[in-house]
């Protein structure tokens, strides 16, 4: 950027925040317009590349989350809304949402299977209005027919990075259609290793959706811990 180029940056990360336009900025900072446009894009691509440096303003985890595993430590603030263990599909509904400026918010969701193949699914990073948010949140949820749970950003690392981590220790990366690494960076730093036991009681539970191929999967499972050591249900719709 040159010198002073990052007192420019950051004058208009401000201003940009507060929602004005690249014209009011050049005016308000005294810079020509096209100096100013090439730091709107500066601004833009560090938000993007580091998600991280905005701060969090929702995240939500779908109720009945817990059911099934085991939370080691104190952890009071990791609510949940008690469902159907038996019921329990082992399916958990995952959404963080960040500011992104200009009364917008920068959206990540995740479908993560907590008992055996980690993220099945994630969406974003997605863009909108603040104003949206709550319409995001509800149509993201709906598909568990539940509503969702206000959880802390710690909970939403432990249990999508920590599933990632489960699964990989059983053979199974993200599903090809998730694009873990465009969605990972809205989660932030995370060392592990996770607080949440993950399996059903412990266990690998590999409960086969309409979109799996349940031969390799089950295939993979016997290499990784063995006949007998996990648990299968085929044929239940996600």
């Amino acid at each position: 950027m040159g010198q002073g180029g990052g007192e420019e940056l950051e004058r208009v990360r401000k201003l940009r925040q507060r929602g004005l336009s690249p014209k009011e900025i050049a005016r308000a900072v005294g810079l020509p317009p096209a100096r100013v446009k090439q730091l709107v894009k500066a601004v833009a691509a560090a938000e993007t590349t580091d998600p991280t440096r905005t701060p969090v303003v929702e995240c939500w985890v779908s109720s009945g989350w817990s059911a099934g595993l085991t939370v080691t430590g104190h952890h009071p603030e990791w609510r949940d809304e008690p469902g159907d263990d038996d019921a329990s599909s082992g399916l958990v509904g995952v959404l963080l949402a960040r500011e992104a400026g200009r009364s917008r918010v920068s959206v990540c969701a995740w479908l993560v299977d907590v008992y055996c193949l980690g993220v099945k699914n994630d969406l974003g990073p997605t863009r909108t209005y603040r104003t949206n948010l709550p319409m995001t949140v509800r149509n993201f949820f709906a598909v568990f027919g539940i509503r969702p749970v206000a959880a802390p950003l710690e909970l939403a690392q432990h249990l999508v990075l920590g599933a990632v981590d489960y699964a990989r220790s059983l053979g199974f990366e993200p599903a090809a259609e998730a694009d873990f690494a465009d969605t990972r960076g809205h989660l932030g730093p995370w060392e592990g290793p996770s607080a949440i036991r993950f399996g059903r009681d412990g266990q690998p539970f590999f409960i086969s959706g309409p979109n799996d191929n349940p031969t390799p999967v089950l295939r993979q499972l016997e290499r990784a811990v063995g006949a007998g050591n996990f648990h299968y249900m085929i044929g239940v719709a996600e």
